[in-house]
């Protein structure tokens, strides 16, 4: 049954009443700004769930894709997707921000990047809210799911919508639900990993709860919202940094660190597994924890331990690349135009997600120290090295025969690692790729 929302709002006792009627029948009109990673998979469970779903976003190629009902985030199922867009128009896109006059609840999704001082870019939340306080009205809940530093919410946002009359908790409400979306990740998804939310009111909250339904976390302040989310990625970052320092060290004691981490992960209490690499990747892990030294430092404090996780984690591209030549060197061949074979290049297995990759930086250092560099990644058609955009080309057992080196720069599923072991003259693995396998091999190298 469709419903008058006017006729709905004249009937309620107050916006906070309209608002949760709409989301407890599903006939609230969703609004989700930015179709990417994380905004694509929001509208489309969001459809899914039964509400009717308007994506905006300044692509026209993501606008028209969704429109055209094909999916490009690897995710989401197609054939669902497919139906919920040309079947039950439930999910549509459009670039023309005046349409979000017509939504009760509005989702930024949108990138929160860093510059090359790794300072915050929060062009695209602030161009998100000033698209959303020109078209305002009475009863709208805003949620901010980008990640940033504590205050943003109040501070950027909060300032637009009071401009034009509105107050927090009374005829607008407006929260922050850090996205937790993992590409990739089979086992927790939308629909099962906890959801932490923090609202400017307790209403604001409690409706931003509601519609987030079961997985919701509700904390006590917007603040603790915010900070919690690039906690939990600095956290991360600063243990793989660790995991990297002593990766390195084992090398000079030779010793195997992998299996360090390993035995230890057997200690039932008081310790968790974090792995080296070649470097940290993806959107939250390499940005967050510059989000938070960018806001410390506003405030006079400093913050040592995650600036120099950083510098830990930044140099890894240059320890790989120095065990590179370490390694042809040790076989009587110089980097300088060895053919080098990288097998991925995404930051993480089986995806496409290439953003703060950290083999991206190791492409560079090894075009700079003029190897000649051929990359294979199925799930990768093109690359940048030193900002020329280069084609991948397709996994073969000559590829492998004819390169002095073959450096495993991500762990997809899909490569055969018996086959690279037995095929290549040398193999530097950064992933730890070839575990159980490789102790018949000469020719290995773990990072």
């Amino acid at each position: 049954m469709s419903v008058n929302h006017q006729d709905l709002l004249s009937m309620s006792t107050s916006y906070k009443e309209y608002l949760y009627h709409t989301i407890i029948h599903k006939t609230a009109r969703i609004g989700v700004i930015g179709l990417g990673y994380v905004g694509l998979p929001t509208a489309f469970e969001k459809a899914e769930e039964g509400y009717q779903v308007i994506g905006f976003d300044v692509s026209d190629f993501k606008v028209k894709q969704v429109n055209n009902g094909t999916n490009y985030i690897n995710d989401i199922d197609d054939t669902t997707f497919n139906e919920l867009t040309k079947v039950r128009k439930k999910l549509s896109a459009t670039s023309d921000f005046s349409e979000l006059s017509k939504v009760d609840i509005v989702l930024i999704c949108v990138p929160t990047p860093i510059d090359e001082y790794k300072q915050p870019d929060l062009s695209f939340v602030r161009s998100a809210a000033e698209s959303i306080a020109e078209h305002l009205h009475p009863g709208m809940l805003v949620i901010l799911e980008s990640t940033t530093y504590p205050g943003t919410t109040e501070e950027i946002m909060m300032p637009l919508f009071e401009e034009k009359g509105y107050t927090a908790g009374k005829d607008l409400f407006v929260a922050y639900s850090p996205e937790r979306i993992d590409p990739g990740n089979r086992q927790f998804g939308i629909k099962n990993t906890p959801k932490i939310v923090g609202g400017v009111t307790d209403n604001c909250t409690t409706l931003a709860a509601e519609f987030i339904g079961d997985v919701s976390y509700p904390v006590s302040s917007i603040k603790v919202a915010e900070m919690a989310k690039v906690y939990e990625n600095t956290f991360r970052f600063i243990n793989i940094a660790f995991a990297n320092e002593m990766a390195v060290l084992g090398e000079k004691m030779d010793i195997d660190m992998w299996e360090v981490i390993e035995a230890s992960g057997t200690k039932p209490y008081g310790f968790m597994k974090f792995f080296p690499g070649p470097g940290v990747g993806g959107h939250c892990i390499p940005v967050d924890p510059y989000y938070l030294t960018y806001k410390a430092k506003e405030l006079n404090q400093n913050t040592k331990l995650i600036e120099l996780a950083g510098e830990i984690n930044n140099k890894m591209s240059e320890v790989v690349v120095n065990r590179a030549m370490k390694s042809l060197n040790q076989h009587g061949k110089a980097i300088n135009g060895s053919k080098v074979v990288v097998l991925g290049v995404a930051y993480k297995r089986d995806i496409s997600d290439m953003r703060e990759s950290p083999i991206l930086p190791i492409l560079d250092e090894l075009a700079n120290a003029n190897a000649e560099i051929t990359v294979c990644d199925p799930f990768v058609n093109q690359i940048p090295v030193n900002n020329e955009m280069r084609t991948t080309e397709k996994y073969s057992k000559r590829l492998l025969k004819d390169a002095d080196l073959v450096i495993i720069g991500t762990d997809h599923t899909c490569f055969d690692y018996e086959e690279i072991l037995e095929e290549s003259k040398i193999v530097l693995d950064t992933r730890n790729a070839c575990k159980d396998i490789e102790e018949k091999y000469s020719n290995y190298i773990r990072l």
